[in-house]
């Protein structure tokens, strides 16, 4: 039995060892316009190491970050109006595509919050097939609790980082 404790020890000291990274810089989590100071102010493009330039269509317009409920991946009715204005932007321009980036708040395993976010952006991604958009122009990718919009624990932090964020790109 004393080898089996030996055992989980070390295999949770090679699991906590693989887990540690580098700090993540906390982004202004209300900037969500595109102006001309938008390069010194969100950052550099090239930290995205899923390439493409961010692209806003109507800056200022629409709002891009879809929020869900707690361990949900249901679009919220209040967001449903949102997701059809960017659905109806993307069916009339066939140039622009999206990548669906899905969140989760810290609470769950880091492999059940990694696919709650895929879930979510999965969510969004089906609302904008039905409304005629390509899947040629839609990406999806889920950072579960990896990038956090807020850093707290509160029930509003939590409720910041349950989303879905829409970057266009070209």
């Amino acid at each position: 039995m004393s080898y089996y404790k030996i055992f989980v020890v070390a295999v949770l000291g090679a699991l906590l060892a693989a887990c540690s990274s580098a700090p993540i810089e906390d982004p202004n989590p209300t900037d969500t316009t595109y102006g001309d100071d938008a390069a010194s102010t969100s950052g550099s493009v090239s930290d995205d190491p899923y390439g493409g330039e961010p692209y806003d269509p109507n800056a200022g317009e629409l709002g891009t970050v879809i929020y869900f409920d707690f361990d949900s991946s249901e679009v919220r009715p209040q967001d449903q109006e949102l997701v059809g204005r960017h659905a109806m932007q993307l069916s009339d321009n066939s140039a622009y595509s999206v990548r669906l980036e899905g969140h989760a708040d810290e609470r769950g395993s880091r492999e059940y919050n990694i696919g709650l976010g895929e879930r979510r952006a999965q969510a969004v991604r089906q609302m904008f097939m039905i409304q005629g958009v390509s899947a040629s122009q839609i990406q999806t990718v889920s950072f579960g609790e990896e990038r956090p919009d807020s850093m707290g624990s509160s029930e509003n932090d939590y409720a910041q980082n349950r989303r879905v964020e829409i970057k266009y790109t070209n």
